[in-house]
């Protein structure tokens, strides 16, 4: 059992048998030592995959997508929920659906900010049901980019996402695989 494993069983909790409340050490509440071991995996595992940069949606990633963006000395970008009034006019979009929040929002990141070409990596803090992938996916291919890896933190192996991936081929470094949050938490 690694360290993430073992903080999910300690202080993670099962919500109606189908969410994991991490807020004590993720979301809320953020464990900088665990978040640096996570990061140090993703880099190890990732290190020989040439990325030129990280993406990540807010708010969920940006915390261990930083790190890991400093331990491979590659940008990173963070897609938005929401447009601002200091969104440039090229603007790279797509509907992304979030099931935990049963809303579907405008995923969007300035076109700028990457390039034709540029090999991605993908990092998140959760894998349900593939959708954040799926959107992510969608924007990179607006620019001919290339996702070459996805990281994350825990996945819902219960649910479709990691199905999805595994399906494409993409290849997906998944920290904590949760098979069942029904009656507590189970690897």
């Amino acid at each position: 059992m690694n360290l993430l494993e073992k903080t999910i069983l300690e202080r993670g909790k099962s919500v109606n048998n189908i969410a994991l409340d991490a807020s004590s050490f993720l979301t809320k509440q953020i464990d900088i030592q665990l978040l640096d071991w996570c990061a140090t995996q993703f880099a190890d595992y990732f290190k020989r995959a040439n990325i030129d940069r990280i993406l990540t949606i807010e708010s969920g990633g940006i915390a261990i997508s930083t790190l890991v963006a400093l331990k491979l000395n590659v940008p990173l970008v963070v897609m938005k929920k929401k447009r601002s009034m200091l969104d440039p006019e090229n603007m790279l979009t797509t509907q992304v659906h979030s099931f935990t929040k049963n809303v579907t929002y405008e995923l969007n990141c300035n076109a700028d900010h990457i390039n034709e070409n540029d090999r991605v990596l993908f990092i998140d803090d959760v894998l349900a049901h593939g959708n954040a992938v799926e959107g992510t996916l969608d924007i990179i291919t607006q620019v001919n980019a290339t996702l070459v890896g996805v990281g994350i933190l825990f996945e819902k192996s219960f649910q479709i996402g990691a199905a999805i991936l595994a399906e494409k081929g993409i290849d997906t470094l998944s920290l904590a695989k949760i098979k069942s949050l029904e009656n507590g938490i189970h690897f």
